[in-house]
């Protein structure tokens, strides 16, 4: 299986990810969490010394379960599902559905992790992995999620259709900080593959997303404004955005030389003509003030 499918239908472009990219993730987190708890076990003891055996005791305990039990929890429930392993090879955890997990899908995949990877070494977890179509641990199959890569080639990224020519800078002013990249990717995903969807399926869906960011940016979707178009009309007006932020003025095609306006020609004055053979008379030169049609005998309307 290449792709997730989530309950309505549409493909998402996160790949599960497998046995040796997870381990390796799983080697660099427990690298470092082994490190910290050796350096704050040092500082315990050292500060502890006073304490009886049983004091000292319940503190490396406790140092133990917070270490490698309760920043691992933190850190996948702050970003999301990305620890510094996982970062470091392209992975992310997410529900089964492709959404962000949360504290309770840390929670459960942490104590879970401690059976299957701290106390038997990881034999548990490799084992489930392998028989694992999809290569979820014991902790995923519980908590509901799966590991997938996040680093996916950008030829397979569907072709988001452009919104309408009328919505062209209609949400200019809009506030789009507030919407989170996991929002965006859910409507570029929609968007790219909107066609392959049932159209009762794919409305209620668009109008899901356009609710969820019309909440985000504190302004109501127009009800003149379709979802659909909403939400290619906000994607676009980010990707604008973000592509002034990154090249200024180069993103949109303007030359700022270009866009100056040149100073007027100045019509050359013609010479007057040589009088004909045998008149003496010269004809008076034409006032000239600098204006376009002077010195020609044309004076434009006012």
């Amino acid at each position: 299986m290449s792709e997730l499918v989530t309950g309505e239908a549409v493909a998402l472009e996160l790949r599960p990810a497998r046995l040796p990219s997870r381990a390796l993730a799983v080697l660099l987190d427990l690298a470092v969490a082994v490190a910290v708890y050796v350096a704050v076990t040092i500082a315990l003891v050292a500060s502890t010394a006073s304490l009886d055996m049983a004091a000292q005791t319940a503190l490396s305990i406790a140092a133990f379960v917070l270490v490698l039990v309760g920043v691992p929890i933190a850190v996948e429930t702050l970003s999301h599902g990305r620890s510094l392993g996982k970062m470091a090879c392209g992975l992310r955890v997410v529900r089964d559905d492709g959404g962000p997990i949360r504290f309770r899908h840390a929670l459960v995949r942490g104590l879970i992790g401690v059976i299957e990877i701290l106390m038997t070494f990881g034999v548990v977890a490799c084992i489930a992995s392998l028989v694992s179509a999809r290569g979820r641990r014991l902790g995923d199959v519980f908590a509901g999620t799966l590991v997938v890569r996040e680093r996916v080639p950008v030829a397979s990224a569907g072709f988001v259709p452009p919104p309408p020519p009328w919505l062209a800078g209609r949400f200019s002013e809009l506030d789009l900080s507030a919407v989170p990249d996991e929002l965006w990717l859910a409507v570029r995903q929609y968007l790219s593959r909107m066609g392959q969807l049932d159209a009762r399926v794919g409305w209620a869906m668009a109008e899901r997303l356009a609710a969820d960011v019309a909440a985000r940016t504190g302004a109501p979707v127009p009800r003149e404004v379709p979802p659909p178009a909403y939400l290619a009309a906000v994607l676009q007006e980010r990707q604008a955005r973000e592509a002034r932020r990154a090249f200024g003025g180069a993103a949109l095609g303007v030359d700022p030389a270009a866009t100056a306006s040149p100073p007027p020609p100045v019509p050359p004055v013609a010479s007057p003509a040589p009088p004909p053979p045998g008149s003496s008379a010269t004809p008076p030169a034409a006032p000239s003030d600098g204006r376009p049609g002077s010195g020609t005998g044309f004076v434009p309307p006012a």
